[in-house]
């Protein structure tokens, strides 16, 4: 028995030793090629003109699409703020899907709108649409409210591209504040690139709690107040910068933020439009399209860049943070098994062979493997039998990896962006980054494994619950009501 225990641990142990030393190694790649990238980004930044964007006659036109839900308190400021984007062809469609409040109402008196006769080439399904409104004004000739029967959001962005009239649209969130630039940033790839057809552009997301927001503009940038949104910049750091711009090198990105990304509409129709039932639409967006060009033998990239160019509210709530984490696993899970003879093939290219394996090992697996080591190496110190030079050496490494990776994102965008002014400011994230391994890490691990049963077992497939408090408006002071994103049952 000794001997078949000593095997069984043998192999065990060397399994998580090598799975670990592989996600460092993968990890330190994309993070020297991320770092290029962001090299050059950062040179070419100090000659980059985007502004020529704006006198260009063939700048393209753009939809911006934006779902509302029980949006009454702030859809006027949102609205405001989208239409004073730069970008010289555009325009904005809101779509009110079916809010419980008087999102809409709102909208009409502060627009001075009105329900106009609208043939709608339904050219992807989405749920009844009740109107379709537009102002009096002619200097808001560019704005288009949509009101229709509810249906989440993935519905409602189908209902606003059968209405959109732009070559490229963008989808964001009604509560993000967007960079008055993004536009003229984000479509420069797909006016640049001659060689392969660019069928999406995303920009890096930044947590916009505790920032001073005023008429939907951006002021006054600041680091989060309480721990846990503190803890999601150190995050989101490491996944865009580190993470998401290295995959957009070399042409293997899975997934651009629901937050904000640019799309070319006639490809995203052609692919059949946002899935109605599933929990992450964006990413299942993404690998479609990918799939759709190499299936039609269409050479194609997915870009993205480094630049901020999209604030949002992070959840403040341990409970809420939870859920929106579970989503993100089941929307992740769902999306690599719906597209699972993309695995290892290589008629998908860097698709195929690095990228949907990548996601399958060290995004899904990684936290099955970490809870497995875990219950194991607990098991074995009850027996009496834990190596435990051997866990605290492994301990220290991967405690030191995780504060290098985190204080490497934390430099580079410092040095690239200056988003942060205050050496204050940085010093925050980088002690933040000395503790977050003990508590945040915890926290989503557990969200992951959650979010694995609830698949798997509970066959869970809504959105559940998300509250927020909201972006508070500093000009007028007040407290916005929590928002609740509609439970879309999947059938």
């Amino acid at each position: 028995m000794d001997i078949i225990a000593k095997i069984i641990s043998f192999w065990v142990e060397s399994f998580i030793f090598y799975y670990t030393v592989a996600i460092f190694l993968v990890y330190f790649v994309l993070a020297i090629i991320s770092a290029f990238v962001l090299r050059r980004f950062y040179l070419n930044g100090k000659i980059a003109d985007h502004n020529e964007v704006l006198s260009s006659p063939f700048a393209p036109s753009i939809s911006i699409l934006a779902p509302a839900f029980n949006e009454s308190l702030n859809i006027v400021e949102n609205i405001k703020a989208l239409l004073a984007l730069h970008y010289t062809n555009f325009e904005v469609v809101v779509i009110n899907d079916g809010s419980g409040d008087d999102t809409l109402q709102t909208a009409i008196e502060a627009f001075d709108l009105e329900k106009v006769h609208y043939v709608v080439d339904e050219r992807i399904f989405c749920s009844e649409i009740r109107g379709v409104y537009k102002s009096r004004k002619r200097a808001l000739n560019n704005l288009t409210i949509v009101d229709k029967v509810n249906g989440g959001k993935a519905d409602a962005l189908n209902a606003g591209l059968n209405i959109a009239k732009g070559k490229y649209f963008i989808a964001i969130d009604a509560d993000s504040i967007i960079d008055p630039h993004a536009l003229q940033k984000m479509v420069k790839p797909f006016l640049e690139e001659s060689d392969k057809q660019v069928i999406a552009t995303g920009g890096v997301i930044r947590i916009a709690n505790s920032c001073e927001i005023v008429d939907g503009h951006l002021v006054n940038i600041k680091l989060p107040d309480k721990i846990l949104p503190l803890f999601q910049v150190l995050e989101y750091n490491r996944a865009f910068l580190l993470g998401r711009l290295a995959w957009s090198k070399l042409n293997g990105l899975l997934i651009i933020s629901g937050a904000l990304g640019l799309f070319d509409k006639e490809i995203v129709i052609a692919c059949g439009g946002y899935h109605r039932y599933t929990v992450g639409e964006d990413m299942e967006l993404v690998v479609r399209m990918r799939r759709y060009m190499t299936d039609n033998n269409k050479p194609y990239r997915v870009e993205y860049l480094p630049d901020p160019l999209c604030w949002t509210e992070a959840p403040g709530n341990l409970n809420v943070l939870i859920r929106q984490r579970n989503r993100w696993t089941r929307g992740t899970i769902e999306t690599l098994f719906s597209h699972w003879n993309v695995f290892l093939n290589p008629k998908y290219g860097m698709m195929g062979l690095v990228s949907h394996p990548f996601w399958v090992m060290f995004e899904w697996m990684a936290p099955i493997v970490e809870l497995f080591g875990i219950v194991y190496f607990v098991t074995i110190a009850l027996l009496g039998f834990a190596n435990w030079p051997y866990f605290f050496v492994t301990l220290f490494f991967v405690y030191f990896f995780s504060i290098s990776f985190t204080s490497y994102a934390i430099l580079y965008d410092h040095i690239a962006f200056f988003r942060y002014k205050s050496w204050k400011m940085v010093f925050r994230q980088l002690a933040a980054a000395l503790v977050e391994p003990f508590f945040f890490h915890p926290l989503i691990l557990y969200a992951a494994i959650k979010g694995n049963f609830d698949y798997f077992v509970l066959r869970k497939r809504s959105w559940g619950n998300m509250a927020r408090v909201g972006l508070a408006n500093t000009n007028k002071k007040k407290k916005q009501e929590e928002k609740v994103i509609p439970n879309v049952k999947v059938p």
